[in-house]
């Protein structure tokens, strides 16, 4: 293999077979997390391994992305009804079917560093094989382990008659990743680089484009050009509205936003665009639920309740679906360039993206941030950023513009006034986002794919070395990320503030660290940055529930003196710099009222709070209940949807999904109730609204007593949920 040469492959064989035949047999591989896997490649690496015990494979990788398959038949069934339609033409991943089959052969392994959140729990392989690592040392940690064989997924188009390559969903560890590779290549070592082309894959922008010689194989041709997972959506509740809403009146217009996947960020989201599209009911809100009263000086100081003039920035690792729903209603809007100037003078509020005033080329001049007579560096940089218009030519010293020639010595006054006539009319080469890496549901895909190049290229991609932290061009992005919130979840949170979020007490691994840190780091570096940490206050229900904040927990992700700001459904504490009575006080006050008893006492039996210290009156009411109350009229009226960015499953999908899910909770926490019900069941009649359901899961004619009683039990569920009216 001549390395820097790139063989353009559309046999997927022939290409594992010059890996393992410049390799050897001797295989350590890694590939991106969630949808940047090059799925046609890895089968066939595993296939090969399967077929060879010599051959040793060893897959690091993060979060692999897997259809659901249910646990019990009855979940088996309703999946079958619901996931060929959202999954048809998407290959599996085949090591990970192998896995959960429990049939993956001893020569291969498989080592992660992300996983989908309680994917592994009690899998004694999987938690033996976690690899603790921050997102942005991955790379470090994962070529140190041995990996000598990286591959991703690419996109790929036509640009001026040559063929161009983007690293589409993943730049977050692959630019990082080829760039050490090719060092530690330069040392002597074997290593090989591989892109598997999909053209369904969105052709992304930033710093994701790239030519063929990056890589030492490409895989092209139609085989490649699969379907690209889609990840459901899930239903919003009440508990995660109002997370959502509490966590908007922190975030400021003209600001930072960084979100990440699911129900929360959708929350989050649907929020922002009711502040901004129907301020006047979300003011009303505010007022009802005493938030504004409440958090007054924190939304003062910090926060905003209006509606965004200005827009947001999106600086996230993840770029969700949710900040495609912010830039079509016109909230994901302000722009920043890759520029210290004009970033400044954009703070300032001289320079806008939309606006060019006719003495800018004085206002550099004095910054010296260009220089007189200007260089050809200079004439590039402001043709670039479209602060002199397109179609200029710099030559001799001077600008040409058609048959007229303008000198750039500005010291001359009259040169200065002449070069306003060259000036553009609005600033070019900005970005709205800069994320990491995508995935979401395929009208997210769409969507991009869908978009004019232009409006597509305000979307720009980087890898989590520069998304994720400060260091390198430092001062552009202090000026980028101007008021930034970093919004992340967590697990449990202790009374002083701590936040568990990636691992449980007994050692047992729920997802990973991921990027957290990263955020919550750079939150504390940035003066005018503050770290949301999200925690639903409860979990589990009936007799299983228990209080998501607690006095003590075993295990930390983010220590106490990181602490900021914490949100649950019942509000907002703002911890930084407090002392710990202060921050137990505020930490109990967004607690499960149900808890808040118990915590108290453990606060003060620990002597961390006075003993005459009571909980203020108005913190008191925190139950479901009421925010079920209070939520109730509005969604009345149409607010606060389930799903209020739409969804892949049809009206009957969420109705049998939805109900069986019910049926499961009850199951665990009223099992006699259920048996009850069960028992009634029997002695009714099949109404005629759910034979649909029925003939779907293939219960409409039981042949069985099995199924005869699978079909009450779907009946049952159906009742219970309101479905049969």
């Amino acid at each position: 293999m001549k390395e820097g040469a790139c063989i353009i492959y559309d046999d997927v064989k022939k290409c594992v077979d010059e890996v393992i035949q410049y390799i050897g047999k001797d295989i350590c591989f890694a590939m991106p997390l969630a949808l940047g896997k090059p799925v046609r490649f890895v089968n066939e690496l595993y296939r090969r391994a399967k077929e060879d015990p010599s051959i040793r494979l060893k897959i690091v990788t993060a979060l692999p992305l897997e259809k659901p398959s249910g646990k019990s038949e009855l979940e088996k069934r309703v999946l079958n009804t619901v996931i060929p339609k959202l999954f048809a033409g998407v290959p599996d991943l085949e090591y990970m079917l192998d896995y959960r089959a429990g049939k993956l052969p001893p020569n291969v392994e498989t080592y992660e560093f992300y996983s989908k959140a309680g994917g592994y729990i009690n899998d004694p392989q999987a938690q033996q094989n976690h690899i603790a690592s921050n997102y942005t040392h991955i790379v470090r940690d994962a070529l140190d382990f041995g990996v000598n064989v990286f591959a991703n997924l690419i996109s790929y188009q036509e640009i001026d008659g040559k063929t161009y390559y983007s690293m589409s969903c993943n730049t977050d560890i692959v630019i990082e990743g080829i760039k050490e590779i090719k060092k530690r290549r330069a040392k002597g070592g074997k290593y090989l680089i591989i892109g598997e082309a999909n053209k369904k894959a969105p052709f992304m922008y930033g710093d994701a484009v790239f030519e063929a010689d990056e890589y030492d194989y490409i895989l092209l041709g139609p085989d490649f050009d699969y379907e690209l997972f889609g990840a459901p959506k899930n239903p919003v509740s009440v508990a995660d509205y109002w997370i959502g809403l509490n966590t908007s009146v922190l975030i400021k217009d003209g600001g930072t936003l960084q979100v990440g996947i699911g129900s929360l960020g959708d929350a989050i989201v649907a929020s922002l665009v009711m502040r901004n599209d129907h301020n006047e009911v979300y003011q009303e809100i505010l007022d009802k639920a005493g938030i504004r009263k409440r958090y007054a000086r924190l939304i003062e100081e910090w926060g905003d309740t209006g509606v965004f003039t200005k827009g947001l920035y999106g600086s996230s690792e993840m770029f969700v679906d949710a900040f495609i729903q912010l830039y079509k209603n016109r909230i994901l809007k302000r722009q920043v360039f890759d520029s210290v100037p004009l970033m400044k003078l954009i703070n300032q509020g001289y320079l806008n993206a939309d606006h060019i005033p006719s003495d800018i080329i004085d206002k550099l001049l004095e910054m010296k941030a260009i220089h007189s007579p200007l260089t050809e560096e200079d004439f590039n940089f402001l043709t670039h950023f479209g602060i002199l218009r397109q179609g200029l030519v710099y030559a001799g010293g001077d600008i040409i513009d058609g048959d007229s020639r303008y000198s750039t010595d500005f010291n001359d006054e009259q040169n200065r006034l002449a070069i306003r006539n060259l000036l553009g009319e609005k600033l070019l080469n900005g970005h709205i986002i800069l994320g990491a890496f995508f995935v979401g549901p395929r009208s997210f895909y769409k969507a991009l794919n869908d978009m004019p190049e232009e409006e597509r290229k305000l979307f720009a991609m980087s890898g989590v070395e520069k998304v994720n932290q400060l260091y390198g061009d430092e001062e552009l992005r202090r000026l980028q990320r101007k008021d930034a919130r970093f919004v992340n979840t967590g697990m449990i949170a202790t009374l002083l503030g701590a936040i568990a979020s990636d691992q449980l007490e007994d050692g047992q691994v729920v997802s990973g660290v991921g990027g957290q840190y990263n955020f919550v780091a750079m939150g504390h570096a940035l003066p005018d940055a503050r770290v949301i940490m999200l925690i639903k206050s409860t979990r589990g229900t009936g007799k299983k529930l228990k209080s998501n904040i607690v006095f003590s927990y075993g295990s930390c992700t983010i220590p106490k003196h990181l602490r900021d700001i914490v949100v649950t459904e019942y509000g907002i504490a703002d911890v930084r710099g407090k002392p710990d009575k202060e921050v137990i006080a505020q930490m109990i006050n967004i607690a499960d009222s149900r808890f808040q008893k118990q915590l108290l006492e453990q606060a003060k039996k620990a002597g961390k709070l006075p003993l005459d210290y009571e909980i203020p009156p108005e913190y008191r009411n925190n139950t479901p209940e009421k925010l079920k109350e209070l939520l109730a009229p509005y969604q009345a009226k149409g607010y606060f949807p389930p799903f209020p960015f739409g969804t892949d499953f049809s009206n009957e999908d969420l109705q049998l999904v939805g109900s069986l899910k019910a049926l499961n909770t009850q199951m665990s926490t009223s099992p006699f109730r259920l048996i009850g019900g069960l028992l009634a069941e029997l002695f009714r009649s099949i109404p005629p609204a759910a034979y649909p359901h029925l003939e779907r899961m293939e219960l409409a004619r039981p042949s069985s007593l099995k199924e005869r009683l699978y079909r009450k039990l779907v009946v049952l569920a159906l009742r219970n949920n309101g479905c049969l009216s």
